[in-house]
């Protein structure tokens, strides 16, 4: 059976395998979604809680060092 079309050495497209990628991380998070809902909602206020340190550590930037008193 000879290869005339070269099928054999052909790859897929970055193209096509980012979109099966996407396809496939979408059908894995429905999927996890759809099993774990009930936890991951339970889990909801926690989280937010959580956040709230969280975001008061990393988005405020720092505050200086408060020292010296001077405006930076």
């Amino acid at each position: 059976m000879a290869d005339s079309n070269r099928w054999l050495d052909r790859r897929p497209s970055k193209g096509r395998f980012w979109l099966m990628v996407a396809i496939a991380l979408a059908v894995m998070g429905f999927l996890l979604w759809e099993e774990h809902k009930v936890h991951l909602l339970g889990a909801l206020p926690w989280l937010i809680l959580l956040a709230c340190p969280l975001m008061h550590v990393f988005m405020h930037g720092g505050h200086g060092d408060h020292k010296g008193g001077r405006d930076e």
